[in-house]
């Protein structure tokens, strides 16, 4: 597997509250440079990032970001309100408490309505792995498959913990066919990006892959 390959499966992100316009335009030049499946930046840069890359690059934005506990129609206008201004892709946070009451037919309508607001976009659900038992977490392999979304994805990147190897592991034995599996929280090496690929991610989310693989060469197999 080259850094091409790896690049190739990475949404570059930045998230960080203290996020600028001029950072932003960094990671957008570097997403093009190398090829990234997308940039995953906040919700109000999305309409600037879009008319700064054009067709040249997705641009992926986040839905009830991090915590996922707003109202279903606030999260239905977020996501309709970032496809009018340009997003390609929406990465939504579930309700993580619907799930710990078992209110699970609540979690799939939500996911069902975000779906339908996006309009044919790709929508990425993140189940926040780090706050769930492994029933809660099969179940919500069983649920985003239900939903119709494309990704199950595993972090935000601002709870308690990132992506584990076992998480991966878990979303690939009870997910869907259909469903595709982003890793995403704390990939800090090459290593790291290689085994999620290996154990059946599609997609990675992280800010550091670029700088850590601009150290080797582009045909570099790792």
């Amino acid at each position: 597997m080259n850094k091409r390959d790896i690049l190739s499966k990475t949404d570059h992100t930045l998230l960080k509250q203290t996020s600028t316009w001029e950072q932003i335009k960094v990671i957008c030049d570097d997403g093009m440079a190398h090829e990234t499946a997308s940039v995953c930046i906040p919700p109000s840069f999305v309409k600037r990032a879009k008319e700064y890359v054009g067709d040249k690059l997705p641009i992926c934005t986040v839905i009830g970001f991090p915590n996922g506990y707003m109202t279903t129609a606030v999260k239905v206008f977020e996501t309709k309100n970032a496809i009018e201004n340009g997003a390609d892709e929406i990465d939504m946070v579930i309700n993580v408490g619907d799930v710990k009451e078992g209110a699970y037919d609540r979690v799939l309508e939500e996911i069902k309505a975000i779906k339908a607001a996006c309009n044919g976009k790709i929508l990425k659900v993140i189940i926040e792995t780090c706050l769930l038992t492994e029933e809660e977490k099969i179940k919500m392999c069983e649920i985003v498959t239900e939903s119709g979304a494309d990704f199950i994805k595993t972090s935000t990147g601002f709870s308690t913990a990132g992506a584990t190897y076992e998480d991966v592991e878990l979303m690939a034995k009870y997910v869907g066919k259909d469903v595709q599996i982003k890793a995403a929280g704390g990939i800090s090496t090459t290593d790291d990006a290689v085994k999620f690929i290996e154990l059946g991610a599609t997609r990675l989310g992280t800010s550091r892959l670029i700088q850590l693989l601009e150290k080797g060469s582009s045909d570099a197999a790792y």
